[in-house]
C-alpha cells in the first residue's frame, strides 16, 4: 500500500525487452534506503517488485498485463518517473489509500498557470469518472491529488509549486499519458451496493 506522496524522481537507465515483459532499471537514491529484494516501489503509480539492486540502480520486471493497462509501456531510457516506497505502519498517511493498481490511463489536457498554482485538466476514461467526485482523492501517476472539478470525460486538479517541482506533473505536456487509480473505497462501496440497488429496481 502507498500514500501517493512521491518521494523522489528517478531516472529510467535501461529497458530490457523480454518479449512478453520488460526489465526496467531505474536510478534512484531516496527509495533505495532500507529497501531490499522483494520490496514494493510504486513507479508512476504502478506497484512493482524490486528484483535486484546494484549500487544506486534497482530493477523490476513489468509483465505484459501491466504494459497493456498502464503507461509503463511508453517509458523510454532517460525518462524521469515518480517513485514511492510502500508505506510502513508507523508512517503518516499524508495522502490517501493507494494500492498501486492502475485502473486506467488518462492524458494531460490544458494547463492553466497562475501566480501560485497551475490547474491541469486530465482526460479520464468514461468508465472511471463515476468513481471521481469533487474534492475527492485521485491518484495521477502515483501522486495523491484532490479533484477540483469533474465532468463525464475529464477532471481538473490544482498543483502547488512543491508538486510541480517534485513530480512528473511539473513537466508533463498536453497529450502525455498518465496512470490513474481511483479511490478503492468507492469501488468496494459500489460492488456491495449493486445487489441491493438491483433488488430495489425489480
Amino acid at each position: 500500500m502507498f500514500t501517493g506522496i512521491v518521494e523522489e524522481l528517478g531516472t529510467v537507465s535501461a529497458i530490457d525487452d523480454l518479449t512478453d515483459a520488460i526489465r526496467l532499471r531505474i536510478a534512484a537514491d531516496v527509495v533505495l534506503e532500507g529497501t531490499g529484494l522483494g520490496d514494493s516501489i510504486a513507479v508512476n503509480g504502478c506497484c512493482l517488485t524490486v528484483v535486484s539492486i546494484e549500487g544506486r540502480t534497482w530493477t523490476a520486471d513489468v509483465m505484459r498485463e501491466s504494459l497493456d493497462k498502464t503507461s509503463l509501456g511508453t517509458v523510454r531510457v532517460g525518462d524521469r518517473v515518480n517513485l514511492e516506497r510502500a508505506v510502513t505502519a508507523d508512517k503518516r498517511l499524508g495522502g490517501h489509500i493507494v494500492q498501486g493498481h492502475v485502473d486506467g490511463v488518462g492524458s494531460i489536457g490544458r494547463r492553466t498557470p497562475s501566480e501560485h498554482w497551475t490547474v491541469v485538466e486530465i482526460a479520464v476514461p468514461p468508465a472511471l469518472t463515476r468513481y471521481v467526485v469533487e474534492k475527492g482523492s485521485i491518484t495521477i501517476d502515483g501522486i495523491s491529488l484532490t479533484v477540483v472539478d469533474v465532468t463525464d470525460t475529464s477532471l481538473t486538479v490544482s498543483l502547488i509549486p512543491e508538486t510541480l517541482a517534485r513530480t512528473t506533473l511539473g513537466f508533463r505536456e498536453a497529450g502525455d499519458a498518465v496512470n490513474l487509480e481511483v479511490d478503492v473505497i468507492a469501488k468496494h462501496v459500489e460492488k456491495l451496493a449493486l445487489p441491493y440497488l438491483s433488488q430495489k429496481e425489480n
